[in-house]
């Protein structure tokens, strides 16, 4: 048996003694839940951790009841979403910098979330490139570079 991850959210925010509205919002990546609450500074908490906790635990419980289940984002009052478009804006100004320089720029300790956003923002770039050390470390660099270019073959 599955749980409804809009109810379940709300129940736990329920309980933690918050008032808020609960839309959900489908994605092609998935599901997104988006919060509203008078109490917004408070669930998100210092720099996002609450609300990266809120969704840790959202997930665990759903996938507790359903290995299956998919993973759901949690947002409050668009805020993620403003914090991971001014993440790929700011690599992308970096990475003009690496551009024009050619030097590689290695971007602040990020965690898995943030370096997807970045490596999904050079994915499809013909001349910068994102890699990430390949530890366990939780937070990791990034480094933005070049990309080597392919010599073309003169006839």
């Amino acid at each position: 048996m599955s749980l409804n991850p809009k109810d379940t959210l709300d129940t736990m925010l329920g309980h933690l003694g918050f008032v808020c509205e609960i839309k959900e919002i489908q994605h092609d990546h998935g599901l997104t839940l988006m919060v509203y609450t008078a109490e917004k500074d408070r669930l998100i908490g210092r720099k996002g951790e609450l609300l990266e906790d809120l969704q840790l635990l959202l997930n665990r419980v759903l996938q507790s009841k359903d290995k299956a289940a998919a993973k759901v984002q949690v947002d409050i009052e668009h805020w993620r979403e403003m914090k991971d478009d001014g993440l790929a804006h700011r690599v992308r100004q970096i990475a003009d910098i690496v551009r024009q320089s050619g030097r590689p720029y290695q971007l602040e300790p990020m965690n898995a979330y943030e370096r997807r956003i970045v490596h999904n923002a050079f994915a499809n770039d013909p001349e910068i490139q994102s890699w990430s050390p390949p530890d366990d470390a939780r937070l990791k660099r990034i480094t933005l570079r070049k990309r080597p270019q392919h010599q073309q073959p003169e006839a």
